[in-house]
């Protein structure tokens, strides 16, 4: 089970939009579009970062690799 993290963005803390939890789970996300997936080339497609909210499950996706992720004690 993935572990409990929060996440920073610059100097803003992230929360969730929909119960601004601050509290997530981190997952690779991969962002495949319908002719790489014809090619068979979904491998090379373009991937974000996945973070779940640990208390309602909302999906937040992040295409900007500047996230800052740290060690919640949950």
């Amino acid at each position: 089970m993935a572990k409990p993290v929060r996440a920073a963005l610059g100097e803003v803390w992230l929360t969730c939009q929909v119960c601004q939890g601050d509290v997530f789970r981190e997952r690779e996300v991969l962002l495949n579009s319908a002719g790489m997936e014809f090619m068979k080339l979904a491998w090379a497609n373009e991937s974000a970062t996945g973070l779940i909210c640990w208390s309602c499950g909302y999906v937040h996706l992040f295409v900007n690799k500047d996230i800052e992720l740290y060690r919640a004690d949950k």
